[in-house]
């Protein structure tokens, strides 16, 4: 009796032991298998990522080949700078108080700048730019006047464009205004003159809208006007 007791234990035992190592084998193929997924999701995500950051840089590249007659890129700010001098008179915002051959260059900068969004978007549909308008003030006059006067100086900029045929936002571009004053509270000390009187200008950054193409590392290539 005790012998066929200890029959049925082993054998209970060892069904007990394949049951266990059948549970084991299927969660070590699951195991498997969800790795491989998370491992060929991952590796899908990184082609992505790869092929979208090496959009952008083609496109950051180009921003630095933007016609050579108007802008000057800066390595060191990785930024380029309008070579053309727009300086107003103290509390000035209308760009017709300018040259005539200021207000020309003012116009093919536009140009050029349109033409480039129009490539280089035409060539790859789902990049967009961001445009920024900047007026900037010098510390001659109050503060307080010179925020509302820098952002006239943008705004008037925008329209002289748009009044002679220059429009961005038909070209996959949104166009932003915005005035920083004489820089004592903006932090744009970096992008100001020694020289206060050549500060009565304004900037133009375009940047990339890299979230249009799920990129998630971004740069920027900015233009002044000075």
């Amino acid at each position: 009796m005790a012998k066929k007791e200890k029959s049925l234990f082993w054998a209970s035992y060892a069904d007990l032991m394949t049951s266990l190592f059948f549970v084991m084998l299927v969660l070590f193929i699951g195991a498997i298998v969800v790795l491989d997924q998370e491992r060929r999701e991952f590796k899908g995500m990184y082609e992505t990522s790869k092929k979208e950051k090496e959009i952008l840089d083609q496109i950051n590249d180009a921003t630095k080949n933007i016609d050579s007659t108007y802008f000057e890129y800066k390595e060191e700010f990785k930024k380029h700078k309008l070579k053309i001098s727009v300086n107003y008179g103290n509390d000035v915002d209308q760009i017709e108080t300018l040259p005539e051959l200021t207000q020309k260059q003012l116009l093919a900068a536009g140009v050029k700048l349109r033409d480039f969004v129009q490539e280089t978007t035409s060539q790859n549909p789902n990049i967009q730019y961001l445009l920024i308008i900047e007026g900037q003030a010098s510390k001659i006059g109050p503060e307080a006047i010179n925020y509302p006067l820098s952002y006239r100086r943008a705004y008037g900029l925008k329209q002289f464009w748009e009044n002679n045929g220059i429009k961005f936002t038909a070209t996959n571009c949104e166009v932003l205004i915005c005035g920083s004053g004489d820089g004592r509270q903006s932090g744009t000390g970096l992008m100001r003159e020694k020289t206060e009187k050549l500060n009565q200008r304004f900037l133009i950054h375009i940047l990339p809208k890299p979230g249009q193409t799920n990129e998630t590392k971004t740069s920027n290539s900015s233009h002044i006007v000075k």
